[in-house]
């Protein structure tokens, strides 16, 4: 009986686990809470730094002002805010501005067109503010420039400062434009600058406008007084007796640099944003037009009004001393089409 019992507790002994084995098994449970460890740490680091970059996001969505839900989201880049160094826009802060510019040549009817666009009551152009030589001396005061009328910051007798919608200038293309067309035209796009091209298609006229408002700076036959545009048709008529004498010479090869010079703008821009006006459409449909550049900087339509009075009125025949010479050099070019064309 002794020996079945001594056997039975021999048997029971064999199938208890070796040591061996426990460890490995212990070894193997450490591993797997290590990493349990390591993987729910990672977890919380990965949430908290979400949550400080919600915090900051929220920051700056708090910051930006917020568009209007009803505004084509393809026109976000021309919304601007400003933010005056030298004023506050108060209530009108949160109001989008847009930012264009008037491109054009002198006597091409951009000083009429100029007023007739200031007349509405969201909308300050600030004139030929690169007349002065000082301000477009190299791209960096050009820059400098545009910064300033851009943000509000250029005051002229134009300016509606705190609740303007639009906001520009005229920018002839003989005041730098044209000796720095990539960097403007960069300038245009990363700004989201509208750009209104304003040409005349009769260079004739135009040329005729020139020469006789450069008569008038020596001759001020204006009281004393030079002056580019009148306001009365008494002032035009007397401006208008003036005949200059064309160059039948050059008179060709003058017209044709005045159209490559056109052409040329508009291919250096062609990249912007832009409208192209020209002075005939606009004396033959004003109405239509303006409403044309009104939804071009998204304004709403208004009756927009000029004091300015036409100088040149009629045939040319009548605004040039040697007219005779003039038509026999144009008759059979593709210029003469100007000889006949009353704008």
């Amino acid at each position: 009986m002794a020996e079945v019992i001594f056997s039975f507790n021999k048997d029971a002994l064999t199938i208890k686990p070796p040591k061996k084995a426990t460890f490995v098994l212990r070894l193997i449970l450490s591993a797997f809470a290590m990493a349990c460890g390591i993987y729910i740490c990672s977890i919380c680091l990965k949430q908290m730094n979400l949550q400080n970059k919600n915090k900051f996001v929220f920051f700056e969505d708090f910051e930006r002002p917020c568009y209007d839900t009803v505004v084509d989201r393809s026109q976000v880049p021309y919304l601007h805010y400003p933010i005056p160094k030298t004023f506050n826009r108060s209530e009108c802060a949160g109001n989008p501005v847009r930012l264009f510019a008037i491109v054009s040549m002198q006597r091409s009817g951009s000083g009429w067109f100029e007023t007739l666009l200031n007349s509405h009551v969201n909308v300050s152009s600030n004139g030929e503010i690169f007349g002065p030589k000082s301000r477009r001396d190299n791209v960096s005061s050009i820059v400098k420039t545009l910064d300033k009328v851009y943000n509000l910051d250029w005051f002229t007798s134009s300016s509606k400062n705190e609740c303007s919608a639009a906001i520009g200038f005229k920018w002839m293309l003989n005041q730098g434009l044209m000796q720095h067309p990539k960097e403007i035209a960069e300038y245009f796009n990363d700004r989201g600058v509208n750009v209104i091209f304003l040409f005349r298609r009769n260079m004739l006229r135009r040329l005729v406008s020139m020469l006789a408002n450069a008569f008038d700076k020596d001759a001020k036959l204006l009281n004393g007084v030079h002056v580019s545009h009148v306001h009365s048709t008494e002032e035009a008529s007397l401006l208008s007796k003036y005949k200059p004498k064309l160059n039948v010479k050059s008179l060709k090869s003058d017209l044709r640099g005045m159209e490559n010079t056109a052409i040329k703008a508009l291919d250096y821009f062609n990249s912007t944003r832009r409208i192209i006006i020209y002075y005939e459409d606009l004396i033959k449909d004003p109405t239509q037009k303006l409403i044309e550049v009104e939804d071009f900087l998204k304004l709403p339509q208004m009756n927009l009004t000029s004091q300015q009075v036409k100088i040149h009125k009629g045939a040319l025949s009548e605004h040039i001393e040697n007219f005779e010479e003039v038509n026999k050099t144009l008759i059979g070019t593709a210029y003469e089409k100007f000889l006949q064309a009353d704008y």
